[in-house]
């Protein structure tokens, strides 16, 4: 299982290491990035259906610590996914985008006498200053997105991790006290979690709204 886990781990920070290229490369060559990147993705995630065969195959007394490295390298390669989608959503925005400013820039505009027709460049800004609020609503949902996702995830792992720390507990013969207190501490987090997504949803909400 070591051998698997280090291997996983290894390309978890080849995937970090490339996902700041995307940025960088030019557009014909971002979405051959792209399918490298969800082709590593997706061999992790077969390897973590491994790991996770494996960490249940342990020795009871390594068996709950297999299965937290797991959920660790779960929790990473997840956020790594959500990151991807989020990179490619604005993408797509943004060559819709200059698409329609292209189509715009070589249509042609005609006019007659009955008619008042607008200016071509104050069209043109117009459009520009439209795409320009498109876009920043765009990012701020993706960045949204990303932090709802990375919640639900934390709140995922916490639970898991709840329920591990729970069953060392028992293993070792910890007082009730102490189980209370882990339990009320898991509680906090929770409203802690619920509290926190439900501030973003509303000012999500409130910046679509105004922007709107």
């Amino acid at each position: 299982m070591d051998t698997l886990y280090h291997q996983t781990n290894r390309q978890i920070q080849e995937v970090q290491s490339l996902m700041g290229n995307l940025e960088k490369t030019d557009r014909q060559s971002v979405h051959l990035l792209e399918n490298e990147l969800q082709a590593r993705i997706d061999q992790i995630f077969n390897h973590l259906e491994r790991l996770e065969i494996l960490a249940s195959k342990e020795p009871p007394n390594r068996r709950q610590n297999a299965k937290l490295r797991v959920d660790q390298l779960k929790y990473d390669v997840q956020h790594l996914r959500t990151a991807l989608q989020n990179f490619q959503h604005r993408r797509y925005n943004r060559e819709a985008q200059d698409r329609e400013r292209e189509e715009l820039m070589s249509r042609t505009f005609t006019t007659n006498d009955a008619d008042t027709s607008i200016p071509i460049d104050e069209t043109l800004q117009l459009n520009s200053n439209l795409h320009g609020a498109h876009r920043g609503m765009d990012d701020l949902l993706g960045s949204g997105s990303s932090i709802l996702n990375g919640l639900r995830d934390q709140r995922s792992t916490l639970k898991g991790t709840h329920k591990k720390m729970l069953d060392v507990a028992n293993m070792l013969g910890l007082s009730n006290t102490v189980m209370r207190l882990i339990e009320r501490r898991a509680t906090q987090d929770k409203f802690i979690m619920i509290g926190g997504m439900l501030l973003t949803c509303v000012f999500i909400f409130l910046v679509i709204r105004y922007l709107g």
